[in-house]
Parts: C-alpha cells; sequence; structure tokens
C-alpha cells in the first residue's frame, strides 16, 4: 500500500494535476476540454495526463466512433488507498490527543489537592 500512496501523493502534487482531479470528479472529460480549461498547451496537459495514468489515479479511452478522442476518469482505487492511509494517521493523532488529555486531567486533579 506504501508504494500506491507514495505514487498518488507524488502525482497530486501537482496544483494542475490536482485541478484535473477535480474536474474529473465532476465527470469524464475528453483530453480537449481539460486543455481548454488550462492556459497550458496540449503538450502540457498531455505530460500531467501521463502521471496521472502512470499513479493509476485516471484511466483513459477511446470513443467507438472516432479513435482520436480520448476520454479520462479517474479510478476509485487509489484514492480509497490513500482515504485508508489517512485514516490510519488520524487515528494515531486521535489517540496521542487522547492520551495527552488525560495526563493533563490527571495532572490538573493532583495540583488541585
Amino acid at each position: 500500500m506504501a508504494n500506491e500512496v507514495d505514487a498518488t501523493l507524488a502525482a497530486l502534487a501537482d496544483p494542475t494535476r490536482r485541478r484535473i482531479v477535480e474536474l474529473l470528479h465532476e465527470r469524464p472529460h475528453r483530453a480537449g476540454e481539460l486543455v481548454a480549461t488550462f492556459q497550458s498547451s496540449a503538450p502540457t496537459i498531455s505530460r500531467h495526463l501521463r502521471v496521472l495514468r502512470h499513479s493509476g489515479l485516471v484511466a483513459e479511452h477511446g470513443l467507438a466512433d472516432d479513435a482520436r478522442v480520448r476520454v479520462y476518469q479517474l479510478q476509485p482505487e487509489p484514492f480509497i488507498a490513500l482515504s485508508a492511509w489517512l485514516d490510519q494517521v488520524q487515528a494515531f493523532w486521535t489517540d496521542q490527543l487522547g492520551a495527552f488529555k488525560e495526563h493533563a486531567e490527571r495532572t490538573r486533579k493532583a495540583t488541585k489537592t
């Protein structure tokens, strides 16, 4: 799971790729639609899409009636793995803060007596 989460975080480190993910969260998009959204060239967006594909965050498929058109959509698996990892981190900090709270309350009670 660590390698998958590493790839996901590396892909999402770039703000353009995060914005692409946000757009694909709404619905699948054609490559041309994504290019039109940004003030970047088609090759630049293509490189971002390649990183997202290689990390497993998005998948591409063609249209039956036009093989030149590529449609991109999100893949749930990497986001599920990232969410599970974040849940583990959050559980750790919740436990740590709970233990600190108990310690602070014990210390406060001890100083009052």
